[in-house]
């Protein structure tokens, strides 16, 4: 599946990605996952998105990494994403 939506300009938290380095999984491997409609392993992050990404709004997606997550949050005006820890929003 192609992308269903632009990223604008990405981000990442230090913790954020330190934590994907550690697991060996590739930030950008995710980025295309969020910008595809695969919006991840906790489903009621998933379960929200589908009005979003029509309509312009936010667009969250939420990653297991080991016993963590990871969230990648789109801006509804598609300037940002932003990946980052769940504790850090």
């Amino acid at each position: 599946m192609g992308a269903l939506f632009e990223l604008g300009e990405v981000f990442g938290t230090p913790a954020a990605l330190d934590l994907l380095e550690e697991a060996g999984i590739d930030p950008a491997s995710l980025l295309g996952r969020h910008q595809s409609g695969d919006h991840g392993d906790v489903p009621e992050v998933v379960a929200r998105n589908e009005f979003p990404v029509q309509e312009g709004y936010r667009i969250m997606s939420a990653y297991s990494v080991g016993d963590e997550h990871v969230w990648i949050i789109t801006e509804g005006d598609r300037s940002t994403t932003t990946i980052l820890l769940p504790e850090e929003y």
